[in-house]
Parts: structure tokens; sequence; C-alpha cells
């Protein structure tokens, strides 16, 4: 049963800008340090941002929250699993939502794709419940 759908589109340029310009004030406000660490190390580090901050995006839009009611960035982490798909681990009020949007007795999966052709990155989260 799919609980939510989020999609989101970010022009790489903008975050290579605010980047520029706030520097670790924005990099701290949105992103968790395993986040930071991850696309710090990429060849490409801005366009890893800018998946990110798409995926949080999306996330949010899937919850049907947006960036409201307790939901905030680093709520939001961007991980990948041992086999190295993108997914998606909440914490804080993120949590909260996605354990009220869950029926009981099923558990909730986020799937996550992400994918970039400059100067756009993309994301998109389907959040589904599933037999616990």
């Amino acid at each position: 049963m799919i609980l939510g759908i989020g999609s989101d589109l970010i022009d790489i340029r903008r975050i290579e800008k605010t980047i520029a310009r706030f520097g670790d004030r924005f990099l701290d406000r949105v992103f968790t340090p395993e986040e930071r660490v991850r696309s710090d190390r990429r060849a490409k580090r801005i366009e890893s941002y800018a998946k990110r901050y798409a995926a949080k995006e999306a996330c949010s839009k899937a919850l049907g929250t947006g960036f409201r009611r307790g939901v905030y960035w680093r709520d939001l982490g961007v991980v990948n699993l041992p086999g190295g798909r993108p997914s998606l681990v909440l914490t804080g009020g993120a949590l909260e939502r996605l354990k009220a949007l869950t029926p009981p007795g099923l558990a909730a999966r986020i799937d996550l794709t992400l994918t970039d052709e400059p100067p756009i990155a993309q994301a998109l989260v389907i959040i589904t419940a599933v037999p616990a």
C-alpha cells in the first residue's frame, strides 16, 4: 500500500551558489554529519549535495508535511544500504510523522531514486506499507 509519493527537481547551480555564499552554516543546517562526509569525499561534491537536497524535499512531500509540523531538514538523512541502494533514515519529527502514517501491523519502507543531468538533480521517494 502506498502511503506517500514525493518528487523534486533542483538546479545544481542553485545549491552551488548557496554553498559558496553560506558555506558551513547552510551545510550544517540541512545535512547530517554522515551526509557531509559522503558528499565531501565525492569528485562531484556539489551534485551529491544537490541530489541529497532534492531527496529531502521529495521525502517531506511524501510525508505530506513539507518542512513544517516538526519536520526538519536534518530529520531526513540520505544513506546507502549495504548493496549501495540509496534510502532515507528518518529521525525526530519526520520519524513521528512516518509512524503516524503507517497502519498498525505494517512497517514503512522508503524507496528513493536519485539522478542528475547537470544542471538538474532529481529525487523520487515512494513510501509504502509492507508486512512487518
